[in-house]
């Protein structure tokens, strides 16, 4: 908002794979405007037309970009003012007012497979009120005959269904609930997320102690003395759209309390007619009587998935407890010692940075934040997966609003450096602030009313009509696995190691908190690999 055109880097030859996403801007100011005020109308002639989607880039407020001590030199301000971000949709004669500040349009190439390979020109035409042309500009792409490997990384951003409720303001589980979940489904596939957060309970997740969630609980249970029974007919609508959306993994909610694992998640139930809280913040973790409830939950869930859904326990993860430290060792020991029996055969995963809790056997994958991820790499932790979330300010890659783009999409070729199995981020769309004492509207609070630097806890906008609105760190975060999975290609032609010496050619080893820090890295990077690529496919 605050640069000028001419210290942007002009776009150069584009080439990209047939079923990549490839995003190129125009930034346009008052000097390339005629008539500062005039109102300016897009239009887009190229034979890839139908596949190109145009948005505006709108600037969103941020009281808190950064942590005021957790900081480095790779923060584009951190300032509190406004950042470019949502990528708002563009109607068709859409007006765009040129004033002093710089103003972008954000184009998405996706051909997903539909178009020939070959070279397409693409014309940009802004005119005014008149018909006169303002600005003209040209530019030409090559889509090469090869398409990006399936995504092998297991990729989720915590899902949040009674966000959605809440700030639609429609009721739970209701038709339109389920098509707005849908909606928004169907952006998290589109980039790159292959596992949703499923809430068998309502999730006991950024919560205060002695708060809930609003119920989003997917299985009715009927509780009957000491014995339940469990209807999961809407479990099953949920399995089946995200069947049908592409959604590959369930990631199961947490059995226990964030933080410490102390008390168990809000459970609903039916007794003697009433529906009911049964278990929460006042129930023991490890008490006889949710030990009970697990005991008969759990095996009637996954005999559900695997007869009733075809085989879908095989897709499952299951959580423990969120970011248990230190102190909570002997208390998640406890618990994954009576836990593991009844998943056996079915990983667990949790966010947590200790490797004495994946020493001593007691979860199988652990997920250690990016910045405390080296022991777990120094001992060879088998399919290891990694998060990362508001901590990881200093050297490592994120998506906060005040981070380059080039900091964000940095990722990818970490991801594919280290063959990471999968990776977590907490915020997909999460619309309230701290431990969810209110709902903030994203539009205008960004960082939860000074709860994590903006950015941190979600990803894509409520837009109108229940459709999500994507922003800049959502595309430039896919262009990142692009990235990863254009070197997975890259290695099935030439091998590991030619697809490592490109990596890392005329630069030092890159590690998760060293890594070249200007986007004409990972430009080149994907211009020589595609070179590559094209050479063995023509």
């Amino acid at each position: 908002m605050d640069e000028t055109v001419p210290v942007k880097t002009p776009l150069g030859k584009i080439s990209m794979l047939k079923n990549e996403r490839y995003s190129f801007q125009v930034c346009y100011d008052r000097t390339d405007i005629i008539d500062s005020k005039v109102i300016v109308y897009l239009d887009v002639e190229s034979p890839l037309a139908d596949v190109i989607k145009v948005t505006k880039v709108q600037h969103i407020p941020s009281s808190m970009p950064t942590y005021n001590i957790r900081v480095d030199d790779n923060y584009l301000r951190t300032a509190p003012g406004l950042y470019p971000d949502l990528l708002e949709p563009i109607r068709e004669k859409d007006r765009l007012v040129s004033d002093k500040n710089l103003r972008t349009l954000w184009f998405e190439i996706a051909p997903e497979g539909k178009m020939e390979a070959g070279t397409y020109p693409i014309k940009i035409t802004l005119t005014n009120e008149k018909g006169e042309v303002e600005v003209e500009l040209e530019t030409e792409v090559e889509i090469i005959n090869a398409e990006l490997p399936k995504q092998d990384l297991i990729m989720t951003q915590w899902f949040y269904t009674d966000c959605l409720m809440q700030y639609y303001d429609v009721d739970v589980w209701s038709e339109k609930h389920w098509e707005i979940i849908e909606n928004f489904m169907i952006s998290a596939r589109t980039y790159g997320q292959n596992m949703i957060l499923t809430p068998l309970v309502t999730p006991e997740l950024d919560t205060y102690v002695g708060g809930y969630r609003p119920t989003t609980q997917l299985v009715d249970i009927v509780k009957e003395g000491d014995r339940y029974t469990f209807d999961f007919s809407r479990l099953g609508r949920w399995v089946d759209l995200c069947d049908k959306v592409g959604i590959e993994y369930f990631e199961i909610c947490h059995f226990y309390s964030q933080w410490g694992a102390k008390a168990c998640p809000k459970v609903m139930a039916t007794v003697d007619g009433e529906e009911k809280r049964i278990f929460g913040w006042d129930t023991e973790a490890a008490g006889d009587d949710y030990k009970n409830f697990l005991t008969q939950f759990i095996p009637a869930f996954l005999k559900y998935m695997k007869e009733e859904k075809n085989g879908a326990d095989k897709r499952c993860w299951f959580h423990l407890s969120d970011e248990p430290n230190e102190k909570h060792l002997e208390q998640y020991k406890l618990l994954s010692n009576f836990l593991k029996p009844l998943i056996e055969g079915y990983p667990m995963i949790d966010a947590l940075s200790r490797y004495a809790f994946y020493e001593q056997g007691l979860v199988d994958h652990p997920v250690p934040g990016t910045n405390h991820i080296e022991p777990f790499l120094e001992n060879n932790v088998p399919e290891l997966w990694t998060y990362y979330c508001c901590s990881q300010a200093v050297d490592v890659s994120n998506r906060f609003f005040s981070m380059p783009s080039a900091r964000t999409r940095i990722l990818g070729v970490q991801l594919y450096k280290y063959n990471i199995y999968g990776f977590l981020q907490w915020g997909f769309n999460f619309y309230n602030n701290q431990y969810s004492y209110a709902t903030i509207n994203p539009f205008v609070c960004s960082d939860g009313e000074d709860f994590v630097p903006s950015g941190d806890a979600y990803i894509v906008y409520p837009g109108t009509k229940g459709q999500p609105w994507s922003s800049l760190r959502q595309v430039v975060f896919n262009e990142g696995l692009q990235d990863m999975r254009a070197m997975k290609l890259l290695e099935s032609l030439y091998g590991r190691e030619k697809a490592m010496e490109v990596l890392e050619e005329g630069i030092e080893p890159i590690t998760f908190k060293k890594y070249p820090k200007d986007g004409e890295y990972l430009l080149h990077l994907r211009r020589v690999v595609n070179e590559l690529i094209k050479a063995k496919v023509q």
